[in-house]
């Protein structure tokens, strides 16, 4: 059996000086540097492993004194799995912007969850992520989804990347900082997103508070749904997922929920979707999926959800024949909440 490596739970920081703040800063734009001089041939030599303990050690701590549940504004830029695919997230950020405290356009993203397993370069991407959402906090904000979890990332393929590349030690210090990620975000009081879906038990948001973390996720309850859940056309209210983890939920559900809470949309991630995007129970509900042409094995296309300052939504799409044009810019049709 893997050992885990004993890490007390983290506690209230004293204020580090100003100069060691600023050391931390430029150590992860250096971060965020050589991941953007990335290449298949050169991934093992841009990092040695302490380097990214420590990145995982500080986005440990960093989620650990953010909510469950966080609360962003519009505009946003809302995307889905990613799935180790390290070359279209770079191009993603190149089409859309990447955050930055020095640019004209203020780009702010939300990422639903599972950057890691079945592509080849999980570490890159959840690095790239880590570094970025501890250099832009009111920026980047990052979700779990199931894949960041034990019993999953050991058989999809972060495990063995990470023994093979480096060592069980670096797994296991990837494994602290997800056990400590929020599972949901609110944006401006009317849009919820999660990586799988909605809970018949989640009765009050204010739940999400009493979630006792670091914790894995279990099978059934509200963070299995969160991270596990998927939407089913033949399934009324709440029932059984084949998956063996989560629930199943009917456009019944969908408005229940959304009543319930005074929401006006959710977005989730969690399943391939041939066109990047997926709408169920009258757009009330949109599935993202950012991992264009994925594993290899499917034809589909990728996408980011942006939501504007006046709450309307709309599309980018990187298409799986686009990849070797550099997911050349297209937008798809913009639409409004629940219409």
């Amino acid at each position: 059996m893997v050992g885990t490596i004993e890490s007390p739970a983290p506690g209230p920081k004293t204020p580090g000086s100003d100069r060691q703040k600023q050391k931390v800063v430029a150590w992860l734009n250096t971060v965020v540097d050589r991941l953007k001089t990335w290449s298949p041939g050169n991934c093992q030599k841009l990092f040695i492993e302490k380097e990214l303990i420590e990145l995982c050690y500080r986005a440990r701590e960093h989620f650990w004194k953010n909510n469950v549940k966080l609360d962003v504004e519009v505009p946003i830029s809302i995307c889905g799995d990613v799935h180790g695919q390290f070359e279209d997230l770079l191009a993603l950020f190149e089409l859309n912007g990447w955050p930055s405290d020095n640019s004209d356009r203020c780009v702010k993203y939300l990422f639903l969850g599972d950057y890691v397993d079945r592509g080849p370069f999980s570490i890159e991407v959840i690095s790239m992520l880590f570094a970025l959402e501890l250099l832009y906090p009111d920026k980047v904000f990052l979700l779990r989804g199931n894949h960041e979890s034990r019993p999953v990332n050991m058989q999809y393929g972060f495990y063995l990347e990470c023994h093979k590349r480096y060592s069980t030690a670096l797994y296991e210090a990837y494994q602290l900082a997800f056990y400590c990620m929020p599972l949901c975000a609110v944006v401006s009081n009317k849009i919820i997103c999660m990586h799988g879906g909605i809970s018949e038990d989640l009765i009050d948001l204010a739940q999400l508070e009493k979630v006792d973390r670091p914790c894995d996720i279990p099978d059934i309850g509200v963070i299995a749904d969160l991270t596990w859940a998927d939407p089913d056309e033949k399934t009324h209210g709440y029932g059984d997922s084949p998956r063996g983890a989560g629930r199943s939920f009917g456009a019944d559900a969908v408005r229940q929920f959304l009543a319930m809470h005074n929401l006006e949309l959710i977005v989730r991630a969690h399943q391939v979707v041939m066109d990047g995007y997926e709408f169920f129970a009258d757009r009330q509900l949109v599935t993202i999926f950012s991992a264009p042409a994925y594993c290899g094995q499917f034809d589909n296309a990728g996408a980011v959800l942006l939501v504007d300052e006046n709450m309307v939504c709309s599309f980018i799409i990187m298409r799986p024949d686009q990849k070797k044009e550099k997911n050349a810019k297209g937008k798809d049709k913009t639409v409004t909440m629940g219409s």
